[in-house]
């Protein structure tokens, strides 16, 4: 009887798989070309080709450099791809951000973490903080895309998903806005909920995207204000150049 009942599970299963494929189809995320067995979000083609930063083994980076600021240090820092609006990988951030496909935003963690697992990275980790989206915001979207890329890279690495990291006031969204604007619209955004928690622990802090850092900059603040302020790290699925 239970046989037949895990048949019947795993048949209504395969069933549904094949009723969504019909209505989203298992397309590429870059270049919707159709996936083969084996694919996730990405064929291998247009992954082999993902304008990789590989600045995660690197002891100083330009994402250091980015976050560089008084009080704030960070010891790690990495990001999967290179961040740019019209290139056609952009696709990844915007259908995990914008068009509901929560689901991408995961399994981007996933991979990512994947990647670079084995160089040591996430050695010593005690806690993934993914940046908090105020709950007006996450109400409208039904979603916060760096809670779900977290969630990916807990996957992989084992380490616990966190929320102690908060969003106490909605803030504008930060297109469109100069580095100094960016900032002035995160400031005193973030605070820690249950420090005592984290003194003494390294946590690595995610989000989906890096351009100025004054988002991830902000969080650093209120972590590193703490009396007994944790290690940090931050990780992001793409960051944009300098310029």
């Amino acid at each position: 009887m239970g046989s037949a009942i895990a048949r019947l599970i795993a048949a209504a299963a395969r069933w549904g798989e094949d009723l969504l494929a019909q209505i989203y189809p298992r397309v590429c995320t870059v270049c919707h070309t159709s996936l083969v067995e084996g694919e996730q979000g990405l064929c291998l083609h247009c992954l082999a080709g993902l304008p990789r930063t590989l600045i995660h083994t690197s002891r100083f980076n330009t994402l250091h450099e980015r976050l560089s600021s008084p009080g704030v240090l960070v010891d790690r820092a990495g990001a999967w791809f290179f961040y740019l609006r019209k290139n056609e990988y952009s696709a990844m951030i915007h259908d995990a951000k914008y068009r509901g496909m929560f689901s991408l935003a995961r399994l981007w963690g996933e991979i990512y973490a994947r990647e670079i697992v084995a160089d040591g990275f996430f050695d010593g980790m005690d806690a993934i903080l993914p940046v908090p989206m105020h709950i007006s915001k996450q109400r409208r979207r039904g979603y916060n895309q760096a809670h779900e890329i977290a969630l990916g890279i807990s996957k992989v690495t084992g380490i616990p998903v966190a929320g102690n990291l908060v969003a106490r006031r909605p803030h504008d969204t930060q297109t469109r806005k100069n580095a100094w604007q960016r900032w002035i619209n995160a400031r005193h955004t973030y605070e820690v909920d249950r420090p005592a928690e984290l003194a003494g622990k390294h946590v690595l802090v995610v989000d989906d995207v890096v351009t100025t850092g004054a988002t991830m900059l902000a969080c650093l603040t209120a972590l590193h204000s703490l009396p007994s302020a944790p290690k940090t790290s931050v990780l992001a699925l793409a960051a944009t150049h300098l310029r």
